[in-house]
């Protein structure tokens, strides 16, 4: 089996970089899919992980976090114990849930960690996608229907969130290019070209 992870700033168009790509080679993807398995296990809403996904928690989260980190008695369905699971919880979960699709076939998986939590592994090709500022907020003003200054604060903030999360937690430069084995500028080869370039990667890494 395979892995290709695919980390992206956002507006970039990663996400569906890595739909292409998987629809390409005929794997599995797993992209918004890990959030909806990571609310089931942990008996959450499907909006409560999509909101503390890739993000840094706030002085009062991480407080709450240290707290109940001093009592690991937590158990699934989460909404059992009137506890809300720590990120080190959230991240144990997904990680699992990555580790089992890996098991079933080659996927392809976009952020939440993916590229830290299976970085040692042989059979995994690491991939950045980018665009220069400019292009993630004309993507951003494109597909959130936003205005520019809008846009430009999505970009802004959700990167900055992306970067201090892999920080907090792997303690990594998520913009690092020692990271990846491979960096795309999709501004420059569009979603197709960047997923036929992935694609091409991955039959030279993986002998395809």
């Amino acid at each position: 089996m395979a892995i290709i992870t695919v980390s992206r700033l956002y507006g970039s168009g990663g996400s569906e970089v890595a739909a292409v790509t998987a629809k390409l080679l005929g794997w599995s993807l797993l992209d918004n899919a890990v959030v909806d398995a990571v609310a089931a296990r942990m008996g959450l809403s499907v909006a409560e992980v999509r909101d503390r996904e890739e993000r840094v928690p706030s002085l009062v989260e991480r407080l709450t976090s240290a707290m109940a980190m001093g009592s690991q008695e937590w158990v699934a369905p989460m909404a059992a114990a009137a506890k809300r699971p720590t990120d080190e919880q959230l991240i144990e979960v997904t990680r699992h849930i990555i580790e089992e699709a890996i098991a079933a076939g080659s996927v392809v998986v976009v952020g939440r960690g993916a590229q830290e939590m299976q970085a040692e592994r042989e059979d995994s090709l690491h991939v950045f996608c980018y665009a220069p500022r400019k292009a993630l907020i004309a993507r951003t003003m494109k597909r959130e229907g936003v205005g520019a200054e809008e846009a430009a604060r999505l970009v802004d903030n959700t990167n900055k969130e992306r970067d201090q999360w892999v920080r907090l937690h792997w303690e990594r430069d998520r913009r690092a290019l020692d990271n990846y084995d491979l960096s795309v500028n999709t501004s420059r080869l569009g979603i197709e070209g960047s997923a036929q370039l992935i694609v091409s990667a991955a039959k030279i890494r993986f002998g395809l």
